[in-house]
């Protein structure tokens, strides 16, 4: 080799290194530029001055706690106690927790040492250690205190509104009543509500024990009254899962069963003329190219919300997806199994129904029974925008604001139910394709 072809392998060499040095940098660069942009964008520094944590630790200790609510109508002088303050959790009249007492003056006790005490003529008094004694008078419409100036953050305190919040309680005041938050762990009333008469009886007592209600059996009645508990709906929990999964088992084997014949019109070896194959082709990208949700607005105002307009959505969306996956499937079959049916004298229809479908049954349970899997997932979203299946009571917990614990719930139901179809349409996968070791 001459020294000027040695040269020019060199340079050329050189230049090949420097493309790719340069190549390595420019790469980093470009994430890192465009991460920059995302923080600048998404304005996360803002965000972070915006996020209120305190209400996002309230919200997270509710979801594994509930609170019991003391609440004095300041009009009339009545005290009603109920856990989350609703109705339906009210304690039975004649008894109160026992972490309240005194009638005439009724004493509050929150825990280490914080008292609250509801006094006559509306007057309220908070001890909270470490800082000594707060009075609040509701008088009309204000509230007066004897708070200074200097307040510390744990009270918000105004003419109109008083709030203090102590790591054992939380204590609200206006001029039309005044209310006592004692927060406990654990989901209560989950079993049973107070009108129960299996309310804080064991399992075992129940089990095991002399019979409880006279009318009942005690396994039968504790069964019933568990299912109908007013407070936790499990009944109707229970249903709200059936329609998620009837509405994902609808919407997806409704799509598999039109997405096949339509898919032998879009393969090349089975629709010679390329305008029948691209017209339904162009049909697989329209109705897959709009999501769901989409689907489930439009659907919804035609046909109103429920469950059947949730699974037209489905259907509609994996209809596209179906068609296009069936369709590269046919495009791929073997003409030989084909010809070896047709030798026999099978008619067109035989051929297809021995020759072709067999050999793609694999990918067609294969991506049913995964979609059957991810849209019990969206049927919870969906759900919620068409007023059907376990995804309405979520949206609609969320939106109260309140019963966090119920959200919790929800939300763990949905995690076991995607996890119960997951191994579902494994073993179903399994039993019929077959699963190598």
């Amino acid at each position: 080799m001459s020294p000027q072809d040695l040269s020019l392998h060199m340079d050329t060499a050189d230049r090949l290194f420097r493309r790719k040095r340069l190549r390595a940098l420019a790469v980093p660069a470009v994430i890192v530029a465009y991460l920059v942009y995302v923080f600048f964008a998404f304005d996360i520094p803002g965000l972070s001055k915006r996020a209120n944590w305190d209400n996002a630790v309230i919200l997270a200790s509710d979801s594994w706690s509930y609170k019991t609510h003391v609440t004095r109508t300041n009009r009339t002088g009545e005290i009603a106690y109920a856990v989350e303050g609703e109705r339906k959790g009210a304690y039975p009249e004649g008894m109160r927790p026992d972490w309240v007492s005194g009638d005439d003056v009724v004493t509050v006790d929150l825990g280490r040492d914080t008292i609250v005490r509801l006094l006559p003529e509306n007057r309220t008094e908070i001890e909270v250690p470490g800082f000594g004694l707060i009075t609040a008078q509701a008088e009309g419409r204000q509230v007066t205190t004897n708070l200074g100036t200097d307040i510390p953050d744990w009270i918000n305190a105004s003419d109109r509104r008083v709030t203090v919040t102590t790591p054992e309680g939380r204590i609200t005041m206006t001029g039309s009543r005044t209310e006592v938050f004692n927060y406990f762990p654990g989901w209560e009333l989950f079993w049973f509500t107070f009108d129960s008469p299996y309310y804080g009886h064991g399992v075992f007592e129940i089990l095991f024990g002399p019979q409880i209600d006279p009318t009942r059996g005690n396994v039968v009645g504790a069964i019933s009254d568990w299912w109908n508990n007013a407070m936790w709906r499990h009944r109707d929990v229970a249903w709200a899962i059936g329609e998620t999964i009837l509405m994902a088992f609808l919407g997806t084997f409704g799509a598999a069963i039109i997405a096949l014949p339509l898919a032998f019109l879009a393969a090349k070896n089975f629709a010679p003329l390329a305008l029948v194959r691209s017209l339904t082709r162009r049909l697989f990208d329209f109705v897959r190219g709009v999501d769901a949700l989409i689907w489930t607005v439009v659907l919804a105002r035609a046909f109103g919300p429920g469950p059947l307009t949730g699974a037209l959505a489905i259907l509609i969306t994996d209809a596209g997806t179906f068609g296009k996956i069936f369709s590269e499937a046919l495009e791929n079959v073997d003409d030989k199994q084909i010809e070896g049916v047709a030798s026999t004298g099978a008619k067109p229809l035989q051929r297809y129904r021995f020759g072709v479908i067999p050999q793609i049954v694999p990918v067609l349970l294969a991506q049913v029974l995964y979609f059957l899997e991810s849209n019990t997932r969206s049927a919870t979203i969906i759900g919620a925008i068409t007023g059907g299946g376990i995804g309405l009571m979520l949206t609609q917990a969320i939106q109260t604001q309140k019963d966090w614990e119920e959200v919790a719930y929800y939300i763990i139901l949905v995690i076991v139910m995607v996890m119960l179809m997951d191994w579902f349409s494994g073993w179903l996968r399994g039993r019929l394709i077959g699963r190598k070791d």
